[in-house]
């Protein structure tokens, strides 16, 4: 089996394992992804992971792990989500995928990045990312439904950040490895936030820790 056959079975598979019914084009469309991000990454150097292997695992799959949690959160059908750090489009390229009716807007620091993200999203067709250059405690509020981070932050930092950015009945996830209860410990002793929740993901054919957070401010846990 050539390469591109083996990734696309094996994409398949992780769609399975994640009970997560996608046609296709949506398979399609991240293998698409990946490529480009391999194309650029020689040149561009806009992710440490190198071979295709370690992108399909550690970036799409992982990616991947925390769509069926957010299906299952009764977010509403035109949720607009934020993607803070995005780095090369993660989650948000593949957020957009599995999500048409979702609005994606990346963020990121590094225009490098945000060209990239930017190619990506024309050349993918879509129509639903939106890519913003710049630092996030800069920008104007973004009213967004749901944020979003992969590794991107102390939990303290991020809140501090991205908090501005929520909408007032919004959601704020952060995407770990193991649990960072250091980090717990400083965002409930230094910020207005709390952990609210927290899941352990399973990505598949990684044979390692990953969680998400749940934040919430303090105020509202209060009422």
């Amino acid at each position: 089996m050539s390469r591109a056959g083996d990734f696309q079975a094996r994409t398949k598979a992780a769609l399975d394992q994640l009970s997560m019914v996608d046609g296709t084009d949506r398979i399609d469309r991240m293998l698409q992804y990946l490529e480009l991000l391999q194309r650029w990454n020689r040149t561009y150097n806009l992710t440490a992971v190198r071979e295709p292997e370690g992108m399909l695992t550690q970036h799409i799959f992982d990616s991947l792990a925390v769509v069926p949690w957010l299906r299952s959160a009764g977010l509403p059908q035109h949720t607009h989500v934020a993607d803070m750090g995005s780095g090369a489009g993660l989650p948000g390229i593949i957020l957009a995928i599995c999500q048409p009716d979702w609005q994606i807007t990346c963020v990121d620091a590094v225009e490098k990045k945000t060209v990239f993200i930017r190619q990506a999203a024309g050349v993918l067709g879509l129509g639903n990312v939106q890519v913003v250059h710049g630092r996030i405690e800069a920008l104007a509020p973004l009213g967004s439904d749901l944020i979003v981070s992969r590794a991107f932050a102390s939990l303290a930092d991020y809140a501090r950040l991205c908090a501005p950015h929520l909408a007032e009945s919004g959601m704020m996830l952060a995407m770990k490895g193991h649990f960072p209860e250091t980090e717990q410990y400083d965002l409930e002793h230094t910020t207005d936030w709390c952990v609210r929740e927290v899941v352990d993901l399973a990505v598949p054919e990684l044979d390692a820790r990953r969680c998400l957070i749940r934040l919430g401010s303090k105020e509202a846990h209060a009422r």
